[in-house]
């Protein structure tokens, strides 16, 4: 039973603190009865009691629009719904931007393919110079590569 009671009162804080946080946020033109001023005295003086009169008395009525919910489900593109989009105004624009898109993807797709070109010369050249390198040493071979010391060895 105690803790019934405990649960009532926690109960009726929590919508005491709800409605003071409505009074507070709600429009000063839309509020019936009585100035916004007087509700929020009478809920801060009687916590039940006034929270009661001001869901009663003094709340705003809901738009229509908000109390429905949603109008449907969403748009299957809603980045055509934006006011401001900018958008193409003549063909020929639409085809400028595309074709703008055409030679960046085909940039990137150069570059991309230059990179993978020198990775797999970097990875020959190393594969090469690791067999020259093993086989040099115990055959006398005196090639050097381009990016050795030009000078060569000082014994």
């Amino acid at each position: 039973m105690v803790y019934f009671a405990l649960f009532l009162a926690l109960a009726s804080l929590v919508f005491w603190v709800y409605v003071l946080f409505d009074v507070i946020g709600s429009d000063s033109e839309r509020i019936r009865l009585l100035p916004k001023p007087v509700w929020a005295v009478i809920v801060l003086l009687l916590p039940k009691v006034g929270a009661a009169l001001w869901f009663l008395l003094g709340r705003p009525p809901r738009d229509p629009a908000l109390a429905q919910g949603p109008a449907g489900p969403p748009p299957p593109f809603p980045e055509y719904e934006h006011p401001g989009r900018a958008r193409a105004v003549s063909p020929e624009e639409d085809e400028a931007f595309l074709r703008r898109c055409r030679e960046r993807a085909e940039e990137q797709r150069r570059r991309a393919r230059e990179i993978q070109e020198r990775e797999s010369r970097e990875r020959q050249e190393r594969e090469h110079g690791g067999r020259d390198a093993g086989g040099a040493s115990g055959s006398g071979d005196s090639r050097r590569d381009d990016d050795e010391d030009p000078v060569g060895p000082s014994s």
